[in-house]
């Protein structure tokens, strides 16, 4: 038995998403045996947007009934019934959340008519419901509302289900298989050959187009989180993907420096981080009349020649507390806590006590300017990590103080004079991103660094 839905909802997404109407129509894989139709009370406004496209208003739902109104019935007309809908995940996920949010679970073999028609019907110039209808000749009766697109479904359907004679059906309802809960328009092949190993993804949709940059230690498994996320933006993310592709980096830090510069050079639609220019806070230094040496982060509008610039405050704060941690230095003297008096951090003995006079001025002072000696070091160096392959290692350098890219080299070439490392180097362009991804990195004092001549 087949339950095939279509909802009509208040927008986009899954969570915080309101359903308006809803159609089921039960299939007993001949014919349609029994049907379910209703608009729904969402019980928050309908935007401008969705009553443009599907037509239902604010007005028509008022005196329809509540989605706990008609829970029980979601739940009789799909018990015992492999959930079937074009883009399955959207609506599954959407009736899912509501009656979640009425303390019940909702769990039900899926199947999706995305995915059936990519695999029984090759090769057609849209999977859309519309244009798959328009390609074979199917009426839809009201698009864009639930009934209408509901029971162009199941024509749709039937005729998957007329073209299925290698088991198809049956092996996307196999657990193991995945077919019933990727996103429509992405292979299966595609995750199968993603590897478990570090490196640079790329969410792409169907004209081959980056829409999205991400870095993993774990490709594989990064982006099975995102394909199973219920997250608005993940579901819209995926819905869109039609293939992912990578590049191993052997590490996490050429990791987050290639994730950096794709995302500037191809500026992919759904990241938002580092694509912004509005850099808005910074970190500096003052001494006291103690002679004390604080380091501080504020608005670029008041810090004058910062250290170190940031996007907001709270990476200035997460820089400073791994500052403070590796260095022991003081809280109060690292706008980390506005106290006077003694830190909390000297009594799990994370402050030598400068703040409690335990530690005298100068040492603390001396202690404070290696930490930032890193951050305004001006002179060239090469920073070695993991390659790709066991004989193989990374090389990024620092020339001058600026970055100028990473490569790849053998383990057995020496390469410990500038001439040498650059001719292994990528060039790359250096900004406040990338500066600040690699003094986050230098802050952690796990790394190598070779000084050059």
């Amino acid at each position: 038995m087949y339950a095939i839905v279509d909802i009509e909802t208040t927008g986009l997404g899954a969570r915080g998403n309101k359903i308006t109407e809803i159609s089921i129509f039960v299939h007993d894989g001949t014919k349609v045996i029994n049907e379910f139709t209703t608009l729904v009370n969402p019980e928050v406004p309908i935007s401008y947007g969705i009553t443009r496209l599907t037509g239902i208003t604010d007005d028509m739902v008022r005196k329809a009934p509540k989605f706990h109104e008609i829970a029980k019935d979601v739940l009789e007309y799909t018990q015992d019934c492999i959930f079937v809908a074009h883009s399955v995940n959207f609506d599954f996920n959407v009736i899912k959340h509501e009656l979640q949010e009425l303390g019940s679970e909702y769990k039900r073999k899926k199947l999706c008519t995305v995915r059936l028609s990519r695999k029984l019907m090759p090769g057609q110039r849209s999977y859309s419901l519309g244009n798959l209808c328009t390609t074979l000749g199917i009426k839809i009766n009201g698009r864009h509302r639930a009934r209408g697109d509901a029971e162009a479904t199941v024509i749709l359907f039937e005729k998957l289900l007329a073209l299925d004679n290698d088991d198809v059906f049956d092996s996307f309802l196999n657990k193991r298989s995945r077919q019933a809960t990727l996103p429509p328009l992405l292979p299966k092949k595609v995750i199968d050959e993603l590897p478990n190993k570090t490196g640079v993804y790329y969410f792409k949709d169907v004209n081959g187009k980056v829409i999205y940059v991400g870095k993993a230690i774990d490709i594989k498994q990064r982006v099975l989180s995102h394909l199973y996320s219920k997250a608005n933006k993940e579901l819209k993310l995926c819905n869109d993907t039609a293939n992912i592709t990578y590049q191993l980096t052997g590490n996490e830090f050429v990791a987050l420096l290639q994730e950096s510069d794709d995302i500037k050079r191809l500026y992919p639609k759904y990241n938002h981080a580092q694509k912004r220019n509005n850099l808005s806070y910074g970190i500096g230094t003052y001494q006291d009349r103690q002679g004390v040496i604080h380091v501080i982060y504020n608005s670029l509008k008041v810090l004058k020649n910062p250290i170190l610039k940031f996007y907001n405050k709270r990476d200035c704060i997460a820089f400073l507390e791994a500052l403070c941690e590796k260095h022991e230095l003081c809280p109060r003297y690292c706008n980390l806590q506005n106290i006077t008096g003694g830190c909390f951090h000297y009594q799990i003995k994370k402050c030598r006590g400068v703040c409690r006079n335990t530690e005298d001025i100068q040492s603390y002072n001396k202690r404070v300017q290696k930490a930032l000696e890193l951050l305004l070091n001006k002179n060239s160096y090469v920073i070695k990590e993991a390659g790709r392959k066991a004989n193989e290692v990374a090389l990024i350098l620092i020339k001058n103080g600026t970055y100028q890219g990473f490569g790849y080299t053998s383990k057995s070439i020496k390469n410990d004079s500038l001439i040498e490392v650059e001719k292994a180097i990528q060039l790359k362009q250096d900004n406040a991103d990338i500066q600040r991804i690699l003094n986050s990195y230098l802050n952690k004092g796990t790394n190598t660094i070779n000084y050059l001549n």
